[in-house]
């Protein structure tokens, strides 16, 4: 198979869908790989390094699009990109379609076969290929946090981990999946006071045992949100419902009531943020405030530190991605339900039943299962 892998064009988007490592293993298995011209340079990959593991360096993302049977990226692409798909071809990245009417648009039009990395599953119920960015954007987030309580930052002046003689800061972690437990982690690390609030009792009891009782763990209902987010000095956002629009728990009313100063940080923003003032925010421009509240939604938080996370990625996607290239898209698919979960869009139709209640009604969208539309 035909593999390529274009240069992403986000803003302040360093990673790459493969490293050099990633793309020798498929070629390896005798696929061909083409490569946009510095595609990984950002990140000290040299068009050189893929060309000694035997990658095809192309001058243009069109001419990739072009040659590929299957495109491998990170972030999801961008219209101009989405026309350059065609019919037949794979994508194989992250989608987020449920609150992107215009991406899922272009991708029904393209029929193209389309796998988003973060509905990919697990045997144990879990996202492996979501799980290492969740890991990152969980510790981002604190560290983001921290960051912009500073005083000259828009901030109110607290130190999360506080002084002798000084309480430390306050955070709350809405959400106890893999970005709650990373955010927890971090935010323990700099001696902060720590509330995570989920709505499972067992991941409540297994965050309590972790650590210890030394994060305070609270079943979330509005009332405990109210309660807690008015003190809080920062709100990490961390919920999730696989390939849904994510649920807005912090209200305009809590916003307003909020310290001013306090730092909130949308984790969920890719899924279009579970804070009712949440936009989504870039590298360039992180933050805003509202109500005095300064408001942190980077879209594509992991690329802040882009090495990392290219490397984490990799790790974690290369399997499938071996899989979809060695068997085929339909056939991997069709022996790996767990992959097959991660189809969402299929040669004009919508195979994810989450993208389909989201923007069903507004794009005029049926839902198909994704066996049947393989079938």
């Amino acid at each position: 198979m035909k593999i390529g892998v274009p240069k992403e064009i986000k803003n302040h988007e360093y990673r790459v869908g493969l490293t050099p490592a990633a793309a020798m293993e498929y070629i390896n298995y005798g696929h061909i790989v083409y490569v946009e011209t510095q595609a990984g340079a950002g990140i000290g990959f040299s068009d050189d390094d893929y060309i000694k593991v035997g990658a095809q360096i192309e001058p243009t993302a069109s001419m990739v699009y072009e040659k590929a049977d299957m495109i491998v990226k990170v972030k999801e692409p961008q219209p101009n990109e989405c026309k350059m798909l065609r019919e037949g071809q794979i994508l194989f990245t992250y989608l987020h379609l449920a609150p992107d009417p215009v991406q899922t648009q272009l991708l029904v039009e393209s029929n193209a076969t389309c796998i988003a990395y973060e509905t990919v599953t697990d045997k144990e119920g879990g996202l492996p290929l979501l799980a290492p960015m969740s890991e990152v954007a969980g510790r981002m987030a604190v560290q983001a946090g921290a960051h912009y309580l500073e005083k000259a930052q828009g901030g109110n002046g607290t130190l999360l981990g506080g002084v002798p003689g000084v309480p430390p800061g306050k955070v709350l972690i809405i959400g106890g999946g893999v970005v709650g437990i990373n955010s927890a982690k971090m935010a323990l690390g700099l001696g902060a006071e720590v509330t995570i609030m989920d709505r499972s009792l067992p991941r409540l009891r297994q965050l309590d045992d972790i650590f210890q009782g030394r994060v305070k763990t609270v079943y979330s209902t509005a009332e405990g949100i109210t309660e807690y987010s008015a003190t809080a000095d920062l709100v990490v956002g961390a919920v999730l419902i696989p390939g849904a629009a994510a649920p807005k728990l912090l209200t305009h009313e809590h916003i307003a009531n909020m310290k001013k100063g306090s730092v909130v940080v949308d984790v969920a923003i890719d899924q279009g943020g579970c804070f009712a003032t949440s936009k989504a925010t870039t590298h360039h421009a992180p933050v805003y405030l509202i109500d005095d509240i300064v408001h942190y939604c980077v879209a594509n938080m992991p690329g802040g530190v882009a090495r990392t996370s290219t490397i984490a990625l990799n790790n974690a996607t290369l399997p499938f991605g071996l899989a979809i290239a060695n068997k085929g898209a339909k056939q991997a698919m069709m022996e790996d339900l767990h992959l097959l979960n991660g189809l969402n869009v299929h040669r004009g139709m919508v195979t994810y039943e989450a993208v389909v209640n989201a923007l069903g009604k507004e794009l005029g969208l049926t839902y198909t299962p994704a066996f049947d539309a393989l079938a």
